[in-house]
């Protein structure tokens, strides 16, 4: 039999071993095909104004998406040389070289790999046009995307083939010639259940280890919740490694010191149930430390990233609305007010509009925090009364008193706690004396739309008047009148906008609330695009892995489960042990994939006006719900172990 014939009959006998991670790689496979495609695709970046944004977007997640591919062939190749590693053992046995055993192990690793290639990029290609579709449906664009294959998406694909292909044969020429014929017949045993105690030494290092993993924890949660300083990139630095550290020590060490405070809590009368759930997990605890690791890693992370991308989807148009109050806005441009009107009223589209009179100052605002600090910038002078006309919910400072509105005002390196900064003053220059007013509060939304220019401070018409008598002769000093419009009817927004084109200035601050609202909406969509198809290349590499434990563990534990079978226990007491170990492999990495993402979105919440309790709540239950289904996967291939353990 040639080493080609070995490696077919071997795929056609290990089928039932096999097709969780076939369909793994055909996922993964599947997912870069469609972000390939996408990049290449004319017909969506037509489609978007932004086409650079889009090509970095996707061309960085494509980069992430084969690091993720790459780690988890990695790990679960490492999986089944393990539960093959007896398989290898014995053709060595028989007189096959290791150089012919690695031959026969590429070759069924190339022919694994071409089919979950080809299957890959054929089901890539049949639902690529189904994500081209929701693509455009978070975007709110309308149309039918077109039918096509794309070519350079397919050789993109098979590049990342080759490179999965040499990797893990690599891996395999490197376990065979490394492993002696003793540890491949070894390595797919289980631990030794019955190692003597530890000594008092030992047991001591082993609790401050404990511990010190919890600390590494907690001090990585603690400084989570102020990194966000002149220091960002060495204290995120600090929580990432801290983080990781101390998850890898909880798993390896903590937790199987508690099993074991347990076990002698217990004094080693276990019960059928704790010996098959408390046992195994307290044995096998120091050798899955770093695949449970990985995976509260990557769960952490897939959370994290989604919750934080549809929190900018979902908030994208409460927080336009927050800095653009106004849809449309003009600044002393009496002719194009008029004139924009007409077209409006021509038009037939309904709308309001207001004019507010105000003045523009240039003053200095004290920062209670630092006294030396006088920074000058241009204020913005507006009266409560007429912005109450407007519609506005704003209250009457009193005389000498404003009120501060920036929906921008929190930023990175501020505080939370807003009143160690107010109420503080705001300082005006006119004839050389000082004039100061008293800025009471800071209110995080806009007056005004965002693109006029200045700070927003609202006080009475009493006090406006007041300060336009004492600054009307200063050089900065300029009466400014607002036109402001709401468009009554969504519906006719984008008709609006487009009107509103001809008479936009050639600057910055030209734009109105429709195009910063699409532009929004654009990055946001494709953030959560981007974000779900990874998190969901993540879910299938944290799933598989686990799964794959399970399986190897399932087989070593099977000659336990006949033992059980031959003293009377039926097949429902011992599921009931299995569902309790299942419990916790499953549900340990999770909770505390979930504390870490919980505290990684606390730490970036500074960047979202909006609440993200919705968001963050929608992504850890459509994450749990998918990755508790390899939970079900993994129950079900022990049910069918323990039900064929006495045949």
């Amino acid at each position: 039999m040639t080493v080609f014939e070995l490696a077919l009959r071997s795929m056609r006998q290990n089928v039932k071993h096999y097709y969780l991670y076939f369909f793994a790689l055909i996922f993964s496979m599947s997912l870069f095909f469609v972000f390939s495609s996408l990049q290449h695709d004319q017909q969506v970046q037509s489609m978007l104004e932004s086409s650079d944004k889009f090509l970095t977007a996707f061309q960085s997640a494509a980069i992430l998406l084969i690091v993720i591919i790459v780690i988890f062939t990695i790990s679960s190749n490492q999986i089944f040389l393990r539960r093959r590693s007896r398989e290898i053992g014995l053709y060595q046995l028989i007189g096959l070289s290791k150089g012919r055993v690695a031959r026969y192990l590429i070759i069924e690793n190339v022919l694994l790999g071409f089919g979950a290639l080809i299957s890959g990029i054929i089901c890539g290609a049949l639902v690529s046009r189904l994500f081209v579709l929701i693509l455009m449906k978070l975007l709110s664009l309308d149309g039918l995307p077109a039918i096509d294959f794309s070519l350079p998406a397919a050789f993109d694909t098979a590049i990342v083939f080759v490179l999965v292909v040499v990797i893990t044969s690599v891996q395999m020429i490197f376990m065979i010639y490394r492993s002696t014929l003793l540890n491949l017949f070894q390595a797919d045993q289980q631990p030794d259940l019955s190692s003597q105690p530890p000594s008092v030494l030992a047991s001591i290092l082993t609790a401050i280890y404990a511990v010190l993993g919890i600390v590494l924890l907690g001090y990585g949660y603690e400084l989570s919740g102020r990194m966000v300083d002149e220091q960002l990139v060495v204290n995120a630095l600090m929580v990432i490694l801290s983080t990781i550290a101390g998850t890898y020590i909880l798993f390896r060490v903590t937790i199987k010191w508690c099993f074991s405070w347990i076990r002698r809590r217990k004094q080693g009368h276990l019960g059928l149930y704790n010996s098959l759930s408390l046992a195994p997990l307290m044995h096998r605890m120091k050798g899955s430390a770093n695949s449970l690791t990985l995976i509260t890693v990557l769960s952490a992370l897939t959370i994290t990233l989604v919750t934080m991308a549809y929190s900018f989807y979902y908030s994208a148009e409460h927080d336009t609305r927050l800095a653009m109050p106004d849809d449309f806005a003009f600044e002393n441009r009496l002719q194009d007010t008029q004139a924009f009107t007409s077209e409006l009223e021509s038009k037939g589209i309904h709308f309001n509009h207001h004019t507010i009179q105000a003045i523009r100052t240039t003053g200095v605002i004290l920062n209670r925090l630092d006294e030396s600090s006088r920074i000058e910038e241009r204020l913005i002078w507006l009266p409560a009364e007429q912005l109450h006309k407007a519609g506005r919910n704003v209250s009457v400072p009193s005389k000498g008193d404003a009120v501060q509105y920036n929906a921008g005002g929190l930023n990175a390196f501020d505080d939370i706690d807003l009143s160690k900064r107010y109420p503080t003053g705001i300082e005006l220059q006119a004839d050389g004396q000082n004039v100061s007013y008293t800025l009471n509060e800071l209110v995080l939304e806009n007056m005004l739309n965002s693109n006029i220019f200045g700070s927003q401070m609202v006080v009475s018409e009493a006090t406006l008047k007041d300060i336009e008598d004492k600054m009307f002769k200063t050089l900065d000093f300029e009466k400014v009148q607002f036109d402001a419009y709401r468009i009554s009817d969504k519906a006719e927004l984008a008709l609006a906008s487009s009107l509103y084109e001809k008479y936009k200035l050639d600057d910055h601050f030209s734009y109105d609330f429709y195009s910063q609202y699409r532009s929004a909406l654009e990055l946001s969509g494709l953030l959560i695009f981007i974000a779900a198809f990874l998190g969901l290349a993540f879910l299938a590499s944290t799933g598989s892995i686990l799964y794959f434990k399970q399986m190897t563990e399932a087989e070593q534990e099977k000659q336990s489960f006949k033992t059980l079978r031959q003293l009377g226990f039926d097949e429902k007491m011992i599921m009931k042990g299995i569902v309790r170990k299942q419990m916790v492999v499953f549900l340990l990495p999770l909770f505390i994939g979930i504390l870490h993402s919980f505290f990684a979105v606390k730490a970036a919440s500074f960047m979202i006006i909006s609440d993200i309790t919705i968001p963050a709540v929608t992504s850890i239950v459509a994450y749990t719900a998918i990755y508790f289904l390899f939970a079900i996967f993994t129950l079900g291939y022990y049910r069918k172990v323990v039900k064929h353990a006495m045949l």
